[in-house]
């Protein structure tokens, strides 16, 4: 007959924390004979008060000496019979009162728990007893053993409460006293976190130049060819017909307005000239290029890591993009001031203002691309403007 599917979850748990129990208090017994074996060197009836001290003092410090192999034995017993792994190294007082008092009482728990579930289930079962052997002497009635047959059934079911009640204890109680310190485990994990984010950073900055080189060395000198080729039909062919002359025209003009296009992606991907001479020379191209008039004020004594002259270079080239497109402005002040080893980058215009981060414009990913080297992104942008662009950047990363 198959048991229902919850009484067999209940049993599987059952056997799972009985055998995690039995293990508990098969290391405590060890933990035991340690103990004993002064006692058993110290077993004078007229024991001096030395003897009783040293009885006292040694078996603790016999336990303490040898705690960290017990603690190995406890982080086993975890990982092999319930799957927990306890990270080390652990702190030596905790593991101490771990081992020389936790762990003992729950194994004292645990016998109780053991003593309980044999005396319930021989309560619970008087009826067979009676059925094999005749009426007990100590049970003259039925009714008798009907109360003695649920007094085993309470103490079955108490059993079973207490057998996982105290392996969760355990488990908190090891997890919080074998492990490391929470607080340097969480930094730590921090700052495992952060070289992890840092490499993200940098793998993601070397695959934008990658594109960056196989654009420029690649796509763009393809359609500088056609571009050339093309101008050289328009010059050279001129006995073709009417239609064929406009179909050429049109091609060249295409082909030179996709270079462009191409020159400002690879520009606003990562130039080379950021590479080569710095924000400096980098944010002045930008600044010539752009359509409308731009003060450049740049102060660095000394050059932040690559990614995040990167980061501050996409962020003037998206800030000025995106002022040519929707600000309506008359010009725009950029200022670049390294300060200690923050990176300060203040990007203003006065335009009609009423910028919105929510509402796109090239500002959600300014605000990702931002974060992602930790760096703060502070707009202002009221209405009829004018709108300042305040970043910070750490120059270390």
């Amino acid at each position: 007959m198959r048991l229902p599917t919850a009484l067999r979850a209940a049993l599987a748990r059952l056997r799972r924390d009985a055998v995690f129990g039995l293990a508990g208090i098969s290391v405590q017994f060890l933990a035991l004979l340690v103990l004993s074996v002064p006692w058993l060197v110290y077993s004078d009836t007229a024991m001096p008060l030395l003897g009783v001290l040293a009885a006292v003092a040694l078996p603790l410090a016999a336990l303490a000496a040898v705690s960290p192999a017990f603690t190995r034995m406890q982080r086993r017993r975890f990982k092999g019979l319930l799957g927990i792994d306890i990270p080390g190294p652990a702190r030596r007082g905790p593991e101490l009162l771990y081992n020389l008092l936790v762990a003992p009482a729950i194994a004292c728990g645990g016998v109780l728990a053991w003593i309980l579930a044999v005396g319930g289930l021989v309560d619970a079962t008087v009826f067979l007893w009676n059925s094999l052997g005749g009426r007990l002497k100590f049970l003259p009635t039925a009714t008798a053993e009907a109360y003695f047959t649920a007094l085993g059934l309470a103490l079955l079911a108490l059993a079973y409460w207490l057998i996982g009640a105290l392996a969760r204890l355990d488990v908190r109680a090891a997890t919080a006293m074998l492990g490391p310190d929470p607080a340097k485990e969480l930094e730590r994990r921090v700052e495992d976190l952060t070289e992890r984010r840092a490499g993200t950073v940098d793998a993601a900055d070397a695959e934008r130049r990658r594109i960056e080189r196989d654009l420029h060395d690649g796509a763009q000198q393809r359609l500088v060819s056609m571009a050339v080729n093309l101008g050289l039909a328009k010059a050279t062919l001129s006995d073709l017909p009417e239609e064929a002359r406009k179909v050429i025209d049109e091609a060249h003009r295409e082909a030179k307005e996709a270079i462009e296009e191409l020159n400002n992606l690879v520009r606003g991907l990562h130039p080379a000239v950021l590479d080569d001479r710095g924000l400096d020379a980098a944010l002045s191209g930008l600044a010539a290029r752009a359509t409308l008039p731009v003060r450049l004020r740049v102060d660095i004594p000394e050059r932040p890591a690559p990614t995040v002259e990167a980061v501050a270079y996409f962020v003037v080239s998206e800030s000025l993009a995106n002022v040519t497109k929707h600000a309506r402005a008359t010009e725009a002040e950029v200022t670049v001031v390294r300060t200690g080893e923050i990176l300060r980058v203040v990007i203003a215009d006065d335009g009609v203002g009423g910028a919105d981060p929510g509402r796109g414009s090239g500002l959600t990913g300014l605000v990702g691309r931002v974060g992602s080297v930790d760096g703060t992104f502070d707009l202002s942008s009221p209405r009829g403007g004018p709108t300042v662009i305040t970043v910070e950047l750490p120059c270390v990363l």
